[in-house]
């Protein structure tokens, strides 16, 4: 009860943050978003589950059941996925949507969706293949859009690959490492029974074939095809340490794909041409939009950092400045000697001799008559 009433203490605030999220995002973002929130009020019926996710036994023949295909995703039966859902494609559409264009966005998005939905059901046929279960054919549902996320994790590794997300004692998080990462930790969460055994599956498979199709098959604006940069390689995903021992098994299937058409090997020419600005180079599989971003994203790091050492510099400035009024503020709270002469007659001879005045003069801040000392 007291989580139910801070929720509707809570329900104006989130209202407006969903309002400010989704304010300037496009249709195709709004229809996802209230989809996924239909079909999570739908999931409290089991009926309702049974028909609209994929069962991995019933999507083969003789039921060949296709249309689950296009309604699983938007079938949530958990508040805290439908949360990020839609905070998630919210905030990457914001991302991509400008770069790719509304049509290229929604033909991701169904290309993914419908993907996932055939290999998870293929990663479970295979599992039956070797345990004889049945119930992963028939009693496992398939739903949701975590498929969908992990893809919209790869797009954003490639657009941002270098942007840091946080700082760890481990090391830097940054987009490069974001979908291993969560893929790893769907798993632990999965062998620890937190997480459903679909949510890994869809989660590799969305990152699979996202990486599959920008790697080879979008098109661009310029007519090419794919994004062949060596930062967006499948081992680029790993860890440095293990990447030559990923690189390595996988280059027998990428030679092999090459020669059956499937994939399209990588350039290994630069090209030269002369421009009025100078000569210009352009690399292997690197796009001019994306060697603009690219610069854009470097020049505003550059620019952050040398913010950074401005403001270092103009502390170290006023610490100094501080510490030097310090010691002149000690410095004027001690007494400093002054010496006059005086005549002082002697009995042996008739002459005056200067005898030495010790004069003791207090230059502290509170003005104060000298005192005056003979000897």
């Amino acid at each position: 009860m007291a989580a139910l009433r801070v929720f509707s203490r809570n329900i104006p605030y989130l209202r407006q943050q969903f309002s400010a999220l989704l304010g300037n995002t496009s249709p195709s973002v709004k229809f996802i978003c209230v989809v996924v929130i239909i079909g999570y009020i739908l999931s409290y019926s089991d009926t309702v589950v049974n028909v609209l996710s994929v069962t991995p036994g019933f999507l083969l023949p003789p039921s060949f059941q296709l249309w689950s295909t296009f309604t699983f995703w938007f079938l949530e039966i958990h508040l805290w996925e439908v949360i990020i859902d839609i905070v998630t494609v919210g905030l990457c559409g914001k991302l991509i949507e400008p770069l790719w264009g509304q049509m290229e966005m929604m033909k991701f998005f169904f290309l993914i969706n419908v993907g996932v939905a055939f290999l998870t059901t293929f990663y479970y046929l295979v599992i039956y293949a070797w345990t004889q279960d049945t119930s992963l054919l028939f009693d496992i549902h398939v739903h949701g859009l975590a498929g969908y996320l992990a893809a919209v994790s790869v797009a954003v590794k490639q657009i941002m690959p270098d942007h840091l997300l946080i700082k760890t004692p481990l090391g830097k998080l940054t987009n490069r490492s974001l979908p291993l990462l969560i893929l790893v930790a769907a798993i632990i969460l999965w062998a620890v029974g937190a997480l459903e055994g679909t949510y890994p599956c869809m989660w590799g498979s969305g990152t699979i074939l996202s990486w599959i199709y920008l790697r080879f098959w979008q098109r661009h604006s310029s007519g090419t095809r794919g994004d062949m940069a060596d930062n967006f390689s499948f081992d680029n995903f790993f860890p440095t340490v293990i990447q030559p021992l990923v690189r390595g098994a996988l280059s027998p299937a990428s030679r092999c794909l090459a020669r059956l058409g499937v994939c399209t090997p990588a350039p290994r020419r630069v090209t030269l041409a002369l421009s009025p600005r100078g000569v210009t180079i352009s690399l292997p599989g690197v796009e001019p939009h994306d060697m603009e971003r690219r610069r854009q994203i470097a020049l505003k790091a550059l620019s952050e950092r040398l913010s950074k050492t401005s403001e270092q510099t103009r502390q170290k400035n006023l610490t100094t400045k501080v510490n030097m009024d310090t010691v002149r503020k000690m410095q004027a709270s001690h007494v400093i000697p002054q010496f006059s002469t005086v005549e002082v007659p002697e009995a042996s001879s008739s002459k005056p001799q200067s005898v030495p005045e010790t004069t003791l003069v207090d230059i502290s801040t509170e003005p104060s008559a000298p005192t005056t000392k003979t000897s």
